[in-house]
């Protein structure tokens, strides 16, 4: 790959570039930002890759505005990868390149393999700096609450993570909709929101 650039959507912005590795990933991330179409919002809306081989031949997609601005970029092969975890959405990752090739099947498994391990890294750096339940001086007192405990449970048996990672979502969950933890424990707890895979737990719909 030539470049990569990282978004995320959600929580106190409908979305942020996160890092990009150089200026041509970050206009076409912004390209894309800019007219409302392109990869990233396809990746985005149906929660799995979008490889794009060849710029000058973008089927079965269909992004005019988009498909006639990029050929004015170097870049010649777009690949991008959803970020999320179980229903979680959070954003995706955008690699590009300036020549135009498939990915091979061992490039597109570690794609899928960087873009899972950044998810959990995009979490905990945005949560570290944005969610005030991450404030060492009242994480003791969240960690004594029993039903924060107890939704901590039902959450890691409905998405198979760690407790430490079943409460990550639960805090990325409150962070992107604007709750505390309590609610969103509260929420676990009456049964309205759920992160078995297959529910939407990223918006309204997650909540039963």
């Amino acid at each position: 790959m030539s470049g990569a650039a990282v978004s995320m959507f959600g929580g106190a912005a409908s979305e942020t570039l996160v890092c990009a590795s150089d200026a041509l990933a970050a206009k076409l991330d912004e390209l894309q930002f800019d007219l409302g179409e392109g990869p990233r919002w396809e990746a985005l809306h149906t929660k799995l890759p979008v490889l794009v081989p060849d710029v000058r031949n973008s089927h079965p997609y269909s992004w005019p505005v988009f498909s006639k601005a990029v050929l004015e970029t170097e870049a010649a092969a777009l690949f991008v990868f959803p970020v999320t975890l179980g229903a979680l959405e959070l954003g995706v990752v955008e690699l590009h390149n300036t020549k135009p090739g498939s990915l091979s099947y061992a490039d597109y498994a570690t794609a899928s393999v960087l873009a899972s391990q950044t998810a959990w890294h995009l979490l905990r750096r945005v949560l570290s700096v944005n969610s005030p339940d991450t404030d060492p001086a009242v994480e003791a007192a969240l960690m004594s609450r029993r039903e924060i405990h107890q939704a901590t449970g039902m959450v890691l048996a409905q998405s198979g993570s760690s407790a430490a990672d079943a409460l990550l979502l639960m805090r990325a969950h409150a962070f992107a909709h604007a709750l505390t933890l309590r609610e969103t424990a509260e929420a676990v707890l009456q049964g309205r929101l759920s992160f078995a895979p297959g529910n939407d737990a990223h918006g309204s719909g997650g909540l039963q």
